[in-house]
């Protein structure tokens, strides 16, 4: 398809779990070969059960079929010294290195930056890792729960201070975003060996990624104002920007940032004219002076209606509002479906299984999304690409190498 920009970019990505591998599969998406080096026991995330969606579902380990989907994948033990010759044939042939293995095991395996840069001096070596590749936690294990959500300050803000223990994250938020700057950093590297004839060490960490995703607050820490949690509608002086509470439980989010351009309109949609010449509301400045007031008066609207209700009031207003949806409702969400935001994997025997597409698109069209491979599932056909015989196949099988 002439969507696939990575076409002809071989990617070998030495990694486990969610962070690497994603950004891995996004690569893969947009049509890069990615080669997918397992130990011979395989990665432990294709063991994890979680949320009826890994081994514990019944069928396909959809964690897994999203992290590594429109890849290919060779089983290798690097413990060997054949097993690491292997690896440099095969990296003699690719346009990048990603992976997350710590430091101390990549100086072991002779892959450090230094070294590979020295021995591959085209290739575009990315490195995700928990806490940076410097300082006292640079060769400690992260994942997003630790180096993401706690030690980047997410779990923090997102905890209401009336609770006597953070909230617990979703699964693999960390990775999954810090996949995304990932991928970009690869791209940029691709982009500048292009013009330079040499590749460039890219680094991702799930810290930084937390950093970046709180840079309100953090902007806010260094003007010497440390940010507080909040909890419930918040403290915002614009009652305009928050959410309301239906009829039936439920929540609708509004977000008037410029709420004197929005108040009449929203005024008249909910048939409360009397609201737009009333004094106390009749700017900004006058709302904010009266916001318990205001909040008073929409709380109070909104508990007439039930949330469907007001998604069919609302729904010719040209305002930033939501409704507050539940994650399932998202699958029958006719703008998701307008989209491509999930996409169908076709199996070869007629059966298959939907996955997100991801945030990027080309063209108005999200990615054509293939399934995952099984363990080592290519080991045989990629040592064939590389100029093996079956003889050669074997004799690796014999002495361990390759399973």
């Amino acid at each position: 398809m002439d969507t696939e920009a990575f076409a002809g970019v071989r990617v070998v990505e030495l990694a486990q779990w969610v962070f690497v591998p994603v950004a891995g599969a996004l690569l893969a998406d947009w049509g890069a070969d990615v080669i997918r080096v397992e130990r011979p026991e395989g990665d432990p995330y294709r063991r994890l059960a979680t949320q009826g969606i890994g081994t514990d579902s019944e069928g396909v380990n959809l964690s897994v079929a999203l992290a590594n989907r429109g890849k290919r994948s060779i089983a290798l033990d690097l413990r060997t010294e054949r097993g690491r010759e292997l690896l440099d044939e095969t990296l003699a042939t690719a346009d990048v290195l990603i992976t997350n293995l710590r430091p101390a095991a990549l100086d072991r395996l002779g892959l450090g930056a230094d070294e590979l840069t020295r021995r591959f001096p085209r290739v575009v070596y990315a490195r995700g890792h928990g806490f940076g590749t410097r300082g006292p936690d640079a060769d400690k294990p992260g994942y997003d729960s630790s180096a993401f959500w706690a030690h980047g300050g997410v779990g923090h803000m997102l905890t209401p201070p009336d609770r006597d223990y953070p909230i617990s994250q979703r699964g693999a938020m960390g990775d999954r975003s810090g996949a995304v700057a990932l991928a970009f950093g690869i791209a940029a590297a691709l982009l500048r060996r292009q013009q330079t004839g040499r590749g460039t060490v890219v680094d991702v960490s799930l810290l930084a990624s937390a950093m970046w995703m709180l840079s309100s607050d953090v902007l806010a820490a260094l003007a010497g104002h440390p940010p507080q949690p909040v909890s419930g509608r918040g403290s915002s002086v614009n009652p305009l920007v928050g959410s309301y509470r239906t009829k039936d439980g439920r929540h609708i989010q509004l977000v008037f940032l410029e709420s004197d351009r929005y108040w009449g309109d929203f005024c008249r949609v909910i048939n409360r004219d009397e609201l737009i010449g009333d004094p106390r509301f009749t700017d900004l400045a006058a709302r904010a002076e009266n916001r318990e007031a205001c909040v008073a008066e929409l709380e109070s609207e909104f508990a007439t209606r039930t949330f469907d209700e007001w998604k069919r009031v609302l729904s010719d207003l040209d305002a930033p509002w939501a409704p507050v949806q539940a994650v399932e409702e998202l699958l029958d969400d006719p703008q998701v479906a307008a989209n491509g935001y999930l996409g169908r994997v076709e199996l070869d025997d007629g059966r298959g299984y939907t996955l997100p597409t991801g945030p990027v698109q080309f063209d108005e069209r999200p990615p054509t999304l293939r399934r995952a491979p099984e363990h080592g599932e290519h080991t045989e056909e990629f040592l064939l690409e590389l100029g093996y015989s079956w003889e050669r196949i074997a004799e690796l099988q014999d002495a361990g190498v390759i399973p």
